[in-house]
């Protein structure tokens, strides 16, 4: 169940007349370049859903990879009345493009550089927060600690410029350049001849809030992860990875009765892995000295790599062929009115949020 508010207002949008042709409303949020490395002759890869509405619905069904992974202004932000797809071109131009030659040296097992490694680094790191996964995950997070947060926040504020009046000098506030992703609102009230006054600052947790979570783990806290010590890892001889709606799996590992995927990118002991095509799989273990580069994962690890691949998937797990294992390792949840009420949210998602920051920000 997506974690929003729900708004019934709306107004008409204006795409932006420039980029018409070009405007990427349908947003990948697993790229399709990276999802071909599991598609077969035919250009397909085969989809087993975790959520169905029925039980009629076949465990696997072949996709394109167009077809997969994608949701309608996943990514839209709207400035004015008018729809831009900047994030999405950003993540595209900066993250994906980047790596499509990586991967393909990584499936043909050639030599990587070190601007390789870079690249396949930003793109695990992009892929880790840009998924509805994350998305919910966020959400849900911030509804829980926004308030506490955003009154800490104001009440530093106020200090700030009571003592900068008291001293009798101007504040000077130096704005984040990606701060009109906030989308917040700061209003005053102070009424004629009064010495006190009001102030409130509003934000919405939704799109445009974790928009900016977005840039800021990849501009700035993504360079942990470059800190890492990374390797490729094989597939035994007659095994392929699966992936996932939500491939990057960042494991905290205590037994095998006590882990989660919890783990942070520059926490020591933590894990963080991601199948790059049914063969290999990216892996460090932080703080740790990985195995040699190419080598093959040990049969005792070969299970449970494959279960935490199930296990972190959203709704899809993605295979190049059907697999009998995963159902086993992760049945499927058969619940018709979920399912609905999941697909109507995808459906109402861009009118919500842009009612939302349309209702908090009338004049844009």
């Amino acid at each position: 169940m997506l974690p929003i508010a729900r708004y019934h207002a709306g107004r008409r949008l204006m795409s932006d007349p420039a980029n018409d042709r070009q405007f990427k409303r349908r947003n990948h949020f697993v790229p399709r370049s990276y999802l071909k490395q599991w598609a077969g002759d035919d250009g397909r890869l085969w989809v087993y859903r975790l959520l169905v509405p029925h039980e009629r619905v076949p465990l696997w069904k072949p996709a394109s990879p167009k077809a997969v992974t994608v949701h309608d202004h996943l990514y839209t932000k709207v400035v004015s009345g008018t729809e831009s797809d900047e994030i999405e071109r950003w993540l595209d131009a900066e993250f994906e493009g980047p790596a499509e030659r990586v991967l393909d040296k990584v499936s043909r097992e050639e030599r990587l550089t070190a601007d390789d490694w870079h690249r396949l680094v930003r793109f695990l790191a992009a892929q880790d927060v840009r998924t509805p996964a994350r998305l919910m995950e966020s959400i849900k997070r911030w509804q829980a600690q926004l308030p506490g947060m955003l009154e800490d926040v104001m009440r530093e504020a106020v200090a700030k410029m009571e003592a900068a009046q008291k001293q009798g000098k101007r504040l000077e506030v130096e704005p984040r350049e990606d701060s009109e992703l906030l989308g917040g609102k700061l209003t005053t009230s102070i009424a004629a001849g009064a010495g006190m006054g009001t102030m409130r600052y509003e934000m919405i947790a939704g799109r445009n809030l974790w928009l900016f979570h977005i840039k800021h783990l990849l501009t700035r806290t993504a360079q942990h992860l470059h800190r890492h010590r990374w390797t490729i890892l094989r597939a035994p001889p007659g095994m392929e990875w699966p992936t996932s709606d939500d491939p990057v799996i960042r494991l905290n590992f205590n037994n095998s009765e006590n882990y989660d995927f919890g783990g942070g990118w520059g926490s020591k002991g933590s894990e963080i892995f991601m199948p790059l095509n049914p063969r290999h799989l990216m892996y460090t273990h932080i703080g740790e000295r990985p195995p040699e580069k190419w080598s093959v994962v040990p049969d005792d690890l070969v299970d449970w790599f494959l279960r935490f691949i199930v296990e972190h998937a959203h709704r899809h797990v993605l295979a190049r062929t059907p697999d009998h294992r995963l159902p086993v390792i992760r049945p499927r949840k058969v619940d018709r009115e979920q399912h609905r009420h999941e697909e109507e949210q995808w459906r109402l998602w861009h009118e919500e949020q842009t009612a939302a920051e349309t209702r908090l920000h009338p004049g844009r």
